[in-house]
């Protein structure tokens, strides 16, 4: 009996799939990095908090704690829990998904992997999406544009998009935030919405803000009824919205652009797990694989997500 701690297997993570292959050859090293990365300080056991454990001959990638007896695997309790498919399969996925600069459909994921089915791609793929937001995430500080945008529904049997403006007639709407501050853009937030009140908006930069941000937006008179932050409005006029809000229409210009490219489109109910996705590559795309560490990470950290609650709603818990 020892105590069960384990030094990082690797210094850095691969930066290309050649590396990925070479580090990640079998289930033993994919387990062995996955447990650094879920107890980086050894092992902790999920139910009595004690920290000396047992490697179990009898069962792979398995540990018995010292203390409660109980039986903890390195996917029991995260985003892989009771998933059949190979370790090696989730690191291959996770690659595919946050280094590709547009990540992957899941009719690609199944070709790629030699998946056996769609629903098994695609429920890899929805897995993954929910362990993109990190609860750690520092919020948006210095200015920051915020701005509205809509986007129509996927299917020809969907409501027709229509009207103009603000309008969401056959339309899904959803707000940003980007970091504005200098030259380069900064990080990004993105969220579905209902509607246009200072109550939902206000809600959205209070959760996503640091509390001496500075707010930038077109003037809609949503904005100066939300407490909290300095405000800088430019009212757009006449002139263009994205000549005075250049950031935050770069990132909508390429938002679309990745959902009819990769998606076809996307839908209301699934919707803020994809635009968690879109984020989650937006903030890393400097160092994407980078990215890919973050995602495995966070998938050790999030709770199991079985394909019966997927489908019922779309959540982040």
């Amino acid at each position: 009996m020892t105590e069960s701690r384990h030094p990082s297997p690797f210094p850095d993570f691969p930066s290309s799939l050649l590396e990925l292959e070479q580090r990640f050859p079998d289930e033993d090293a994919c387990a062995a990095y996955l447990r650094h990365l879920r107890w980086p300080d050894g092992f902790v056991c999920p139910h009595c908090g004690s920290r000396r454990a047992w490697e179990l001959n009898s069962k792979k990638h398995c540990v018995q704690c010292a203390n409660c007896k109980i039986q903890t695997s390195i996917r029991a309790g995260t985003i892989m829990h009771k998933s059949h498919l190979p370790l090696r399969t989730w690191f291959w996925a996770a690659w595919l998904m946050a280094s590709h600069s547009n990540g992957i459909s899941a009719v690609q994921l199944q070709r790629q992997l030699g998946l056996g089915s769609y629903k098994t791609a695609w429920l890899l793929l929805a897995k993954l999406r929910r362990a993109m937001v990190d609860p750690d995430r520092q919020p948006l500080a210095g200015v920051v544009e915020i701005d509205e945008a809509t986007m129509p529904y996927q299917r020809k049997d969907d409501p027709v998009g229509g009207g103009q403006g603000r309008s969401m007639k056959g339309k899904m709407a959803m707000v940003a935030a980007v970091e504005a501050d200098g030259e380069r853009i900064g990080r990004l937030r993105l969220q579905p919405i209902g509607d246009y009140c200072a109550k939902t908006l206000g809600a959205f930069t209070n959760a996503v803000l640091a509390p001496e941000a500075l707010m930038r937006t077109d003037g809609w008179a949503s904005y100066p009824a939300i407490a909290g932050h300095a405000h800088s409005p430019i009212v757009v006029g006449p002139m263009a919205a994205h000549v005075v809000l250049d950031a935050i229409h770069k990132v909508f210009g390429n938002l679309k652009a990745w959902a009819r490219g990769v998606y076809h489109g996307l839908r209301p109910k699934h919707l803020q797990s994809y635009l968690d996705e879109f984020v989650f590559r937006f903030n890393r795309r400097r160092k994407r694989h980078v990215g890919v560490r973050s995602l495995l990470r966070l998938g050790m950290n999030t709770s199991p997500k079985p394909y019966a609650r997927i489908i019922s709603h779309d959540t982040r818990e």
